[in-house]
Protein backbone atom coordinates (compact mmCIF):
# COMPACT_ATOMS: atom_id res chain seq x y z
CA UNK A 1 0.00 0.00 0.00
CA UNK A 2 0.93 3.70 -0.90
CA UNK A 3 0.83 5.62 2.35
CA UNK A 4 0.99 8.71 0.75
CA UNK A 5 -2.44 8.31 -1.31
CA UNK A 6 -4.00 7.59 2.03
CA UNK A 7 -6.51 10.36 3.24
CA UNK A 8 -4.98 13.16 5.14
CA UNK A 9 -6.31 11.93 8.77
CA UNK A 10 -3.89 8.30 7.96
CA UNK A 11 -0.76 10.07 8.86
CA UNK A 12 2.44 7.54 9.10
CA UNK A 13 2.27 8.45 12.94
CA UNK A 14 -1.22 7.02 12.88
CA UNK A 15 -1.59 3.26 14.04
CA UNK A 16 -2.49 0.22 11.17
CA UNK A 17 -6.27 0.13 13.47
CA UNK A 18 -6.78 3.59 11.89
CA UNK A 19 -5.88 2.69 8.91
CA UNK A 20 -7.62 -0.61 8.61
CA UNK A 21 -10.96 1.68 9.13
CA UNK A 22 -10.10 3.80 6.08
CA UNK A 23 -8.58 1.18 3.68
CA UNK A 24 -11.06 -2.26 5.54
CA UNK A 25 -9.42 -5.72 4.37
CA UNK A 26 -11.29 -8.39 2.92
CA UNK A 27 -10.53 -12.27 3.84
CA UNK A 28 -7.86 -12.31 0.48
CA UNK A 29 -6.11 -9.50 2.00
CA UNK A 30 -7.38 -6.55 -0.66
CA UNK A 31 -8.08 -3.39 0.32
CA UNK A 32 -11.61 -2.27 -0.06
CA UNK A 33 -11.97 1.57 -1.09
CA UNK A 34 -14.58 3.97 0.77
CA UNK A 35 -17.12 3.75 -1.49
CA UNK A 36 -18.07 0.20 -1.59
CA UNK A 37 -16.93 0.09 2.40
CA UNK A 38 -19.66 2.66 3.02
CA UNK A 39 -22.79 0.03 1.23
CA UNK A 40 -20.70 -3.22 2.52
CA UNK A 41 -23.20 -4.32 5.97
CA UNK A 42 -20.98 -5.83 8.64
CA UNK A 43 -22.52 -9.02 10.69
CA UNK A 44 -23.08 -8.66 14.42
CA UNK A 45 -23.48 -10.40 17.70
CA UNK A 46 -26.74 -12.72 16.80
CA UNK A 47 -28.41 -14.36 13.78
CA UNK A 48 -30.00 -11.45 12.28
CA UNK A 49 -27.94 -7.23 12.33
CA UNK A 50 -29.35 -5.08 14.84
CA UNK A 51 -32.42 -2.54 14.13
CA UNK A 52 -31.05 0.95 13.65
CA UNK A 53 -33.73 3.82 14.25
CA UNK A 54 -33.54 6.95 11.59
CA UNK A 55 -34.89 9.94 12.82
CA UNK A 56 -35.87 12.27 9.61
CA UNK A 57 -35.80 15.99 9.68
CA UNK A 58 -36.93 18.34 6.89
CA UNK A 59 -35.77 21.74 6.75
CA UNK A 60 -38.86 23.29 5.36
CA UNK A 61 -42.42 23.65 7.27
CA UNK A 62 -44.52 23.85 4.03
CA UNK A 63 -46.88 21.39 4.16
CA UNK A 64 -46.58 20.48 0.58
CA UNK A 65 -42.51 20.26 1.00
CA UNK A 66 -40.70 18.40 -1.67
CA UNK A 67 -38.22 17.47 1.34
CA UNK A 68 -41.05 16.01 3.16
CA UNK A 69 -42.01 14.00 0.08
CA UNK A 70 -38.15 13.12 -0.40
CA UNK A 71 -38.79 11.59 3.32
CA UNK A 72 -41.54 9.91 2.53
CA UNK A 73 -39.91 8.07 -0.25
CA UNK A 74 -36.78 6.79 2.15
CA UNK A 75 -38.89 5.58 4.21
CA UNK A 76 -39.99 3.21 1.19
CA UNK A 77 -36.54 2.78 0.15
CA UNK A 78 -34.59 1.48 3.52
CA UNK A 79 -32.84 -1.86 3.90
CA UNK A 80 -33.81 -4.23 6.39
CA UNK A 81 -33.96 -3.89 10.08
CA UNK A 82 -34.06 -0.03 9.78
CA UNK A 83 -37.15 2.58 10.47
CA UNK A 84 -37.22 6.21 9.95
CA UNK A 85 -39.36 8.37 11.99
CA UNK A 86 -40.25 11.51 11.02
CA UNK A 87 -39.89 14.89 13.70
CA UNK A 88 -41.56 18.01 12.38
CA UNK A 89 -39.87 21.13 13.44
CA UNK A 90 -42.72 23.41 13.29
CA UNK A 91 -43.32 24.90 16.58
CA UNK A 92 -39.65 25.29 17.80
CA UNK A 93 -39.37 29.40 18.66
CA UNK A 94 -36.36 31.07 17.59
CA UNK A 95 -33.15 30.34 19.85
CA UNK A 96 -32.13 32.61 22.61
CA UNK A 97 -29.49 31.86 25.47
CA UNK A 98 -32.04 33.38 27.67
CA UNK A 99 -34.54 30.54 27.43
CA UNK A 100 -32.24 27.60 28.20
CA UNK A 101 -32.93 27.26 31.79
CA UNK A 102 -36.52 27.44 30.34
CA UNK A 103 -36.59 25.27 27.58
CA UNK A 104 -39.62 24.62 25.73
CA UNK A 105 -41.14 21.65 25.64
CA UNK A 106 -41.06 21.43 21.93
CA UNK A 107 -36.78 21.74 22.22
CA UNK A 108 -36.87 18.93 24.82
CA UNK A 109 -39.44 16.48 22.79
CA UNK A 110 -36.75 17.43 19.91
CA UNK A 111 -33.96 16.93 21.76
CA UNK A 112 -35.41 13.18 23.14
CA UNK A 113 -35.92 12.06 19.46
CA UNK A 114 -32.39 12.83 18.68
CA UNK A 115 -30.93 10.99 21.20
CA UNK A 116 -33.31 8.02 21.02
CA UNK A 117 -32.49 7.76 17.36
CA UNK A 118 -29.18 5.84 16.23
CA UNK A 119 -28.73 8.16 12.81
CA UNK A 120 -30.33 11.19 11.35
CA UNK A 121 -31.61 11.86 7.80
CA UNK A 122 -31.52 15.52 7.18
CA UNK A 123 -33.47 16.67 4.31
CA UNK A 124 -32.96 20.34 3.14
CA UNK A 125 -33.95 22.77 1.01
CA UNK A 126 -31.67 25.48 0.15
CA UNK A 127 -32.61 29.44 1.13
CA UNK A 128 -30.43 31.82 -0.59
CA UNK A 129 -27.40 29.39 -1.64
CA UNK A 130 -27.59 27.91 2.10
CA UNK A 131 -29.57 26.00 4.69
CA UNK A 132 -33.60 27.34 6.01
CA UNK A 133 -32.89 29.60 9.36
CA UNK A 134 -35.99 26.93 11.04
CA UNK A 135 -33.04 24.31 10.50
CA UNK A 136 -30.58 25.78 11.89
CA UNK A 137 -32.36 27.34 14.58
CA UNK A 138 -33.52 23.95 15.61
CA UNK A 139 -30.00 22.39 15.36
CA UNK A 140 -28.90 25.08 17.43
CA UNK A 141 -31.70 24.50 20.31
CA UNK A 142 -30.51 20.93 19.97
CA UNK A 143 -27.16 21.86 20.87
CA UNK A 144 -27.78 23.57 23.58
CA UNK A 145 -27.19 24.41 26.61
CA UNK A 146 -23.07 24.10 25.73
CA UNK A 147 -22.28 20.56 27.07
CA UNK A 148 -25.58 19.09 27.06
CA UNK A 149 -25.50 18.49 22.84
CA UNK A 150 -27.86 15.90 21.33
CA UNK A 151 -26.21 15.66 18.51
CA UNK A 152 -22.37 14.36 19.29
CA UNK A 153 -21.29 11.07 18.00
CA UNK A 154 -24.85 10.74 15.88
CA UNK A 155 -24.21 9.08 12.48
CA UNK A 156 -26.14 11.72 9.53
CA UNK A 157 -27.03 11.61 6.26
CA UNK A 158 -28.28 14.50 4.36
CA UNK A 159 -30.61 14.80 1.51
CA UNK A 160 -32.40 17.33 -0.20
CA UNK A 161 -34.64 18.82 -3.22
CA UNK A 162 -34.85 22.17 -4.66
CA UNK A 163 -36.69 23.42 -7.82
CA UNK A 164 -33.55 24.86 -9.46
CA UNK A 165 -31.17 22.61 -10.85
CA UNK A 166 -28.61 21.97 -8.02
CA UNK A 167 -30.98 20.01 -5.78
CA UNK A 168 -30.00 21.85 -2.75
CA UNK A 169 -25.95 21.68 -3.59
CA UNK A 170 -24.75 24.56 -1.98
CA UNK A 171 -27.50 23.89 1.25
CA UNK A 172 -25.90 20.47 1.86
CA UNK A 173 -22.32 21.83 1.82
CA UNK A 174 -23.17 24.67 4.61
CA UNK A 175 -25.04 21.71 6.34
CA UNK A 176 -22.09 19.37 6.23
CA UNK A 177 -19.50 22.63 8.18
CA UNK A 178 -22.28 22.56 10.40
CA UNK A 179 -22.23 19.01 11.43
CA UNK A 180 -18.12 18.89 11.89
CA UNK A 181 -18.65 21.42 14.69
CA UNK A 182 -21.56 19.40 16.35
CA UNK A 183 -19.18 15.93 16.07
CA UNK A 184 -21.78 14.07 13.77
CA UNK A 185 -20.28 12.16 11.28
CA UNK A 186 -21.93 12.35 8.19
CA UNK A 187 -21.94 9.88 5.22
CA UNK A 188 -20.54 11.61 1.77
CA UNK A 189 -20.98 9.34 -0.77
CA UNK A 190 -23.58 8.71 -2.80
CA UNK A 191 -25.04 12.17 -2.67
CA UNK A 192 -28.69 12.42 -3.21
CA UNK A 193 -29.52 16.48 -4.61
CA UNK A 194 -33.05 16.54 -6.33
CA UNK A 195 -32.80 19.40 -8.73
CA UNK A 196 -36.16 20.39 -10.49
CA UNK A 197 -38.44 18.98 -7.76
CA UNK A 198 -41.39 20.08 -8.86
CA UNK A 199 -41.01 17.90 -12.11
CA UNK A 200 -39.74 14.91 -10.27
CA UNK A 201 -42.52 13.46 -7.51
CA UNK A 202 -46.15 12.84 -8.92
CA UNK A 203 -48.72 13.80 -7.15
CA UNK A 204 -48.95 11.04 -4.30
CA UNK A 205 -45.54 12.41 -3.46
CA UNK A 206 -43.50 9.52 -4.51
CA UNK A 207 -39.79 10.47 -6.01
CA UNK A 208 -40.20 8.88 -9.34
CA UNK A 209 -37.04 9.68 -10.81
CA UNK A 210 -35.12 6.39 -11.11
CA UNK A 211 -31.62 7.70 -10.91
CA UNK A 212 -32.46 10.13 -7.32
CA UNK A 213 -34.68 6.66 -6.04
CA UNK A 214 -31.31 4.49 -6.78
CA UNK A 215 -28.81 7.05 -5.14
CA UNK A 216 -31.39 7.70 -2.13
CA UNK A 217 -31.11 3.60 -1.53
CA UNK A 218 -27.82 3.77 -2.02
CA UNK A 219 -27.11 6.24 0.71
CA UNK A 220 -29.75 4.94 3.18
CA UNK A 221 -27.83 1.61 2.93
CA UNK A 222 -24.56 3.41 3.67
CA UNK A 223 -26.10 5.37 6.57
CA UNK A 224 -27.59 2.04 7.85
CA UNK A 225 -24.47 -0.12 7.41
CA UNK A 226 -21.82 2.96 9.13
CA UNK A 227 -24.19 2.76 11.95
CA UNK A 228 -24.49 -0.81 12.63
CA UNK A 229 -20.46 -0.67 12.30
CA UNK A 230 -19.61 2.45 14.53
CA UNK A 231 -22.29 0.87 17.19
CA UNK A 232 -19.88 -2.62 17.23
CA UNK A 233 -16.82 -0.85 17.35
CA UNK A 234 -18.04 1.16 20.39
Amino acid sequence: MDFMKAPAYCSLGKTLRILRCAYPVTSSGALVPNRFFHTMPRKESGNKMSDVKILGIAGSLRKGSFNKMLLGTAQQLLPPGATIDVFDILGIPPFSEDDEKNVPGKVTDFKKAIRAADAILFATPEYNYSIPGVLKNAIDWASRPYGDSAWMGKTAAIIGASLGRFGSARAQYHLRQVCVYLDVNVINQPEVMVGNASEMFDAQGNLTHASSREALRELLAALVARTRLLRTSR
